[in-house]
């Protein structure tokens, strides 16, 4: 079987530097050609910059759009009866009233096309795997109570505490007293212990879950459990899933036609802490959950990220998580994507899986942490290379024109990254600074102005959808922080350039010059009591 691994930095040749080096100097060639248009014709820079602005314009209007969409759907699936829908799914009889259409739809698909080799929701077993590193109590309890608070039967699910040695003694003994608390509820319960200092890995959360997954696959073959039985959700140690995801996941799994081949995407929803979160975190947290429920209306722009889902038979295929990135999440969809050559998916699951939002014990560490989460995020640039490497330099069964549409994606999607929120908020203003004569180059600003304005207003429908998905407010908290949850969006244009294009801008142009990330930058959380 052919290696999927990223190859060490040793063995990359001018090639593979070549397309790491990619998307950095697109991004510098884009950043600076305002300017350089501007030198070179005003009027030619103003054709650029009034295209890119309707472009993005267009965009805007469809991403409002697909938000109210998404806002929906997530609110209709939270409060399906999943459990009632796996009924009828386990004898392929559609009984249940007031669900949507597509759950009859569902039964007779499977009825006709999967037949006796489906998986009935009855055979389905969860593992759920906490990645940890030296994270308090207060925050891992949570998140194993929300795992003990799923619709389903707790007899069917595995919980895996996986903890890092190198985070000393605390938190061996947090997960250690956690499963011996909590543990009996569940099929088998267990905390593992990853060892520092493994030859090959990379320190991350990769090499932590992978080491669990092994020791999971053990403990499968001991009770002879069919593998492809088996879903592997992985969460961070504050990631806590709505009481619906399990059974929910479930419901898809065994509605799959192809389940293997598949991973299953929740929605990440950043508001566990949001009300003590400070502005600028909020802004952002609330960004990323909106762009979340996006990308989940997008299947051919949705990769693995954070909290996902994946059954074990497929976990072994690729021998578990990459050990040598720090983005294990979504290079596992690529890992995916080239080990079984093209045919792979991901499914999203329209129910959340509620995380925090950048919160530590103080407010400029609280800032640096966000700036860094975002940097590490955005490091998933590095699968550019590793998909031209695998796509076009190793021998594959993928369709060539398949191939080169996700690539251009993906390199488009870390270039808008980087680029556009500098290109829409300060471009028109490039061509007016170096050319203060020219009469085109001095309406430009005012044109770019309306055309910002406008497109603006989307903001509007962010906004309203923020406050109706906010949970309760904390007692200590009085009326008037309400107030400051509205006013909270003046911070927008800043935390965009900051938290967006300078995060994505320094990662690219570390790749570039070959200054890699070697390890997990992980983000402190701090619970306010």
């Amino acid at each position: 079987m052919r290696s999927i691994e990223i190859p060490p930095p040793s063995e990359r040749d001018w090639r593979y530097r070549a397309f790491e080096i990619l998307p950095g100097a697109l991004t510098w060639i884009v950043l600076f050609l305002p300017a350089v248009l501007a030198i070179i014709s005003p009027k030619l820079a103003a054709y650029f910059i009034i295209a890119y602005l309707l472009m993005w314009f267009v965009r805007a209007v469809g991403l409002n759009v697909r938000s109210l969409q998404g806002w929906k759907i997530l609110d209709q699936h939270r409060k399906i009866p999943w459990e009632k829908l796996n009924a009828d799914l386990e004898v392929l009889q559609a009984r249940t009233i007031d669900v949507p259409k597509w759950h009859a739809k569902n039964i007779e698909r499977v009825s006709r096309y999967m037949g006796s080799e489906r998986i009935k929701p009855s055979q389905v077993l969860h593992a759920v795997i906490i990645a940890a590193y030296n994270e308090s109590r207060d925050v891992l309890e949570p998140t194993v109570k929300a795992v003990m608070a799923s619709s389903y039967d707790l007899k069917k699910i595995i919980l895996i505490i996986a903890y890092e040695e190198r985070g000393g003694d605390g938190i061996a003994k947090t997960a250690q007293d956690l499963i011996a608390e909590f543990g009996g509820v569940f099929y088998h319960a267990e905390a593992v212990q990853h060892p520092k200092d493994i030859p090959g890995e990379v320190i991350g959360k990769g090499g932590n879950i992978t080491f669990a997954g092994r020791r999971l696959q053990k403990f499968l073959a001991g009770k002879n459990i069919d593998p492809l039985r088996v879903l592997v959700t992985t969460l961070d140690s504050d990631n806590r899933p709505d009481k619906q995801y399990l059974p929910a996941l479930t419901y898809t799994y065994c509605s799959t036609e192809d389940p293997k081949h598949a991973s299953y995407q929740p929605i990440p929803m950043f508001l566990n802490n949001i009300w003590d979160a400070p502005a600028p975190m909020r802004v952002v947290a609330t960004g990323n959950s909106f762009w979340m429920v996006v990308q989940s209306l997008r299947p051919h722009m949705l990769r693995n990220f954070s909290a996902h889902a994946q059954p074990m038979a497929a976990l072994i295929d690729t021998d578990f998580w990459s050990v040598r990135t720090i983005v294990e999440d979504g290079h596992q969809f690529w890992r995916s994507y080239f080990r079984y050559d093209g045919r792979y998916e991901v499914f999203p699951i329209f129910v959340p899986i509620y995380q925090d939002a950048v919160l530590t014990d103080k407010y400029t560490r609280t800032l640096k942490a966000q700036f860094i989460q975002v940097r590490r995020w955005a490091w998933g640039v590095s699968d550019i290379a590793y998909v031209a490497y695998m796509g076009f330099m190793r021998p594959n069964q993928i369709p060539r024109a398949k191939l080169i549409a996700k690539f251009a994606r993906l390199l488009e999607g870390h270039v808008s990254w980087s680029t556009a929120p500098l290109i829409l908020l300060l471009a028109a203003l490039v061509p007016f600074f170096l050319n203060p004569q020219s009469y085109i180059a001095n309406q430009l600003p005012q044109v770019a102005s309306r055309l910002q304005t406008v497109a603006m207003a989307g903001i509007l429908v962010t906004l309203f959808l923020s406050m109706r998905t906010l949970p309760p407010k904390p007692e200590r908290y009085k009326r008037h922080r309400n107030v400051w949850m509205i006013l909270q969006w003046v911070y927008l244009p800043l935390t965009t350039i900051v938290y967006s294009s300078f995060a994505a801008i320094n990662s690219q142009t570390r790749l570039m010059f070959g200054w890699y990330l070697g390890k997990f930058d992980v983000t402190e959380k701090a619970v306010r009591k």
